[in-house]
């Protein structure tokens, strides 16, 4: 019997200046889930959202596992405990990605090169270079 995969969730998060409207992506299967309805703030912000809207599409599929993966080396140490939420907007975020990963969390969430990030590459081709 083989073991079953883990579904990957790519995810990124922007804003367009810094600070600035933020946009999110997640992309599962090849299909992308983007917003842009999340608001004003900064880059860090838009990490934490991104993450956050990746978690909530992940656990849409009903997927037994999954893991989520990202280019925010820093959002990433936050949720996965290795760096502290310094500020009041990172500690919040932080809340509210863990209520919401209590109910079904990644097992993973794991650093990729912004180059492999295929939510990142979804987000740029929204904008003209």
């Amino acid at each position: 019997m083989t073991a079953a995969r883990r579904l990957k969730v790519y995810f990124d998060g922007g804003c367009r200046p810094n600070p600035g409207p933020i946009e999110v992506a997640a992309v599962v299967r090849g299909q992308t889930y983007m917003r842009s309805d999340l608001g004003h703030g900064s880059n860090g912000d838009a990490e934490w959202l991104a993450l956050i809207h990746a978690l909530e599409v992940a656990q849409a599929t009903g997927a037994a596992t999954f893991e989520l993966l990202g280019d925010s080396r820093n959002i990433i140490a936050q949720a996965t405990g290795t760096a502290p939420a310094r500020t009041a907007n990172d500690k919040a975020h932080l809340a509210r990605f863990g209520a919401l990963a209590a109910g079904n969390a990644p097992a993973r969430i794991r650093w990729i090169k912004r180059a492999q990030n295929l939510a990142g590459i979804a987000l740029a081709a929204q904008h003209e270079r």
